[in-house]
């Protein structure tokens, strides 16, 4: 088993919590970023030529089964539910085979209006609670799992 996270844009409390949950579970940590991001520390750096979707497309081939993954990219996610323990999205919430195929729609949805030149809004502030419900989330599949 080990953690891995698509860094570009994972927030750093989420990479930090990850982070200590490894080495307190010696568990190997690995983040995928593209080349113009900086990132250093305990754990494995995967950095990819910058391009659309090469971070995922690296995930996808690195993850084996067993692996947990962290990603906001519910296309990513949809793809590994079938092979990792537990996907994870940075704001505290499991991606399931029940809650795919709705953030897919939603996903979709948003493509649309804003390719027809509407606006969406963004994501919400992060909060602590966010923070905690990852955690317990994290915690709860590696110790499943060990």
């Amino acid at each position: 088993m080990r953690i891995i996270i698509d860094a570009d844009a994972c927030p750093k409390a989420v990479k930090k919590i990850c982070e200590d949950q490894a080495r307190k579970h010696g568990i190997e940590l690995i983040m995928v970023v593209d080349e113009a991001h900086e990132i250093y520390g305990d754990f494995t750096v995967i950095k990819v030529v910058q391009g659309m979707d090469s971070v995922d497309h690296k995930i996808i081939t690195t993850c084996i089964e067993g692996d947990i993954v962290v990603t906001q990219d519910y296309g990513l996610a949809s793809i590994l539910l079938q092979k990792a323990s537990g996907v994870i999205h940075p704001k505290g919430f499991l991606y399931t085979i029940f809650n795919i195929e709705s953030l897919m729609f939603q996903r979709h949805m948003g493509q649309k209006i804003r390719k027809a030149g509407g606006r969406t809004k963004g994501p919400k502030k992060r909060t602590g609670n966010e923070d905690k419900e990852f955690e317990k989330i994290l915690v709860s599949i590696i110790e499943k799992k060990q």
